[in-house]
């Protein structure tokens, strides 16, 4: 990596995306000038360089000269100005790897959400095709080991303490380091290999992603390790809607049960590219027919045993005040799987206000207790401010009588409830490879 990607990488983690924007390019780097270099020396070792411990005291930069095929050790100006990638910025990259925009699109960029961690990056696979578990984590490498993508979790562990071994790893040389209170940066080289950490904090429990990439395919992983890293989110939000594009390898919706024999309905989109489909309880489904453009999908659970329809076959229409009821995602409910319900307003716009995830497919109950239709969630779009706005609408009972009878199932009519919808809604879970 040379000095001027070394800055890059620096300018990144101090200042955001637009720092990206703004060295990436030699002509928009001079028109702002850098401030000198220290005289090269040779470096220290990380474990054993004097005055480490104040250097790298929180919110302060270290520095360390690694000798290394005549690389500059990166501007100070650049570490100074230190502070995490505001939140909107974030989305907003994270928007752009999900829809398969921004710089190096053919790299095969693909917005994770990793079960093993809980955490949110992106990963170009078409550089690290071979996924597997780690230790702690998940790990995506090249071909050969060549370049290496790994995340990790530590439950109980203290950020600064954990910035301090980071930094002593054997044949680890450290070029730049950073530690704020709920997150920290570390670069440089291990053995021939460069590297750069993420990682983030939430109380005791911490998440973060390292990147190693060999000298040789710094020309192109040098601003890629920058792209993983500024994007890495360690918490995101359990109730935030997913981003543009992304679809998640687990993901948690409702189902409505429509008949006795093992009928449900559930969002087209929800049961999309899925390679397993499993009903809460019950196991294994089947996604028998789909609409897209109504967003329905017609699933069926064989051998299932006394379940209770949805009676759906009266005149309610969406409209006014609803009741939602469904089973939200375990992140948003603490892990619990039973059915709630919230209240919400139809408008022009949408359902305000939106549920939380896992209610895509919920029933949707009028003031009669009278069955209006099913949650359907809206495309969510990226505003100006880079915030993913996630909406939600109702798609209308009488669409989904006529899709019920178009693939011969028979809805139970309004005369047949005597039961609370509570009973005949189920969680469905969408597994994606």
């Amino acid at each position: 990596m040379g000095a001027r990607a070394a800055i890059v990488i620096v300018g990144v983690i101090a200042v955001g995306l637009p720092a990206l924007q703004a060295t990436a390019a030699p002509q928009a780097a001079a028109k702002k000038p850098a401030a000198p270099a220290p005289p090269a020396t040779a470096a220290p070792s990380a474990a054993g360089a004097p005055g480490a411990a104040a250097a790298d005291r929180t919110g302060a930069v270290s520095r360390r000269k690694v000798k290394a095929r005549g690389r500059a050790a990166p501007a100070a100006a650049a570490m100074n100005s230190y502070a995490d990638m505001p939140e909107a910025e974030r989305v907003a990259l994270q928007s752009d790897l999900a829809a398969g925009k921004g710089q190096d699109a053919n790299l095969g960029w693909r917005l994770i959400e990793d079960s093993a961690t809980g955490a949110r990056l992106g990963v170009p696979e078409k550089l690290v095709p071979k996924a597997s578990a780690s230790r702690t984590g998940s790990r995506w490498s090249s071909a050969q080991g060549q370049i290496q993508i790994e995340t990790f979790r530590l439950t109980e562990a203290a950020l600064p303490a954990l910035f301090e071994e980071e930094k002593k790893t054997a044949h680890r040389q450290v070029e730049s380091s950073v530690l704020k209170p709920d997150s920290f940066a570390i670069s440089g080289m291990q053995g021939l290999k460069h590297f750069l950490i993420r990682a983030e904090a939430r109380g005791s429990e911490l998440r973060g992603v390292t990147i190693l990439y060999d000298q040789a395919t710094e020309g192109i992983m040098d601003r890629v390790a920058v792209t993983v890293a500024s994007a890495f989110t360690g918490f995101p939000d359990p109730n935030a809607g997913p981003l543009p594009g992304l679809q998640r390898r687990v993901e948690y919706g409702t189902a409505t049960i429509v008949s006795a024999q093992g009928d449900l309905i559930a969002p087209a989109q929800l049961t999309e590219g899925c390679q397993a489909i499993t009903v809460a309880g019950f196991g294994h489904a089947e996604r028998i027919a789909a609409d897209k453009d109504g967003d329905l999908a017609l699933l069926r659970l064989y051998g299932a045993r006394n379940l209770v329809p949805a009676a759906i076959g009266g005149e309610a229409s969406p409209a006014g005040e609803l009741t939602l009821v469904g089973i939200a995602d375990p992140l948003a409910q603490a892990g619990d799987g039973a059915p709630t319900s919230v209240i919400a307003r139809l408008t022009a716009q949408g359902l305000d206000p939106a549920p939380r995830p896992g209610f895509s497919g919920a029933a949707a109950v009028d003031a009669h207790g009278r069955f209006a239709g099913m949650v359907a969630l809206k495309p969510p779009v990226v505003a100006g401010s880079g915030s993913a706005a996630q909406g939600a609408t109702v798609v209308p009972a009488d669409a989904i009588r006529a899709f019920l009878q178009a693939h011969s199932v028979s809805p139970a009519p309004m005369a047949d409830q005597h039961a609370p919808m509570a009973q005949s809604v189920l969680r469905v879970i969408c597994v994606r490879k």
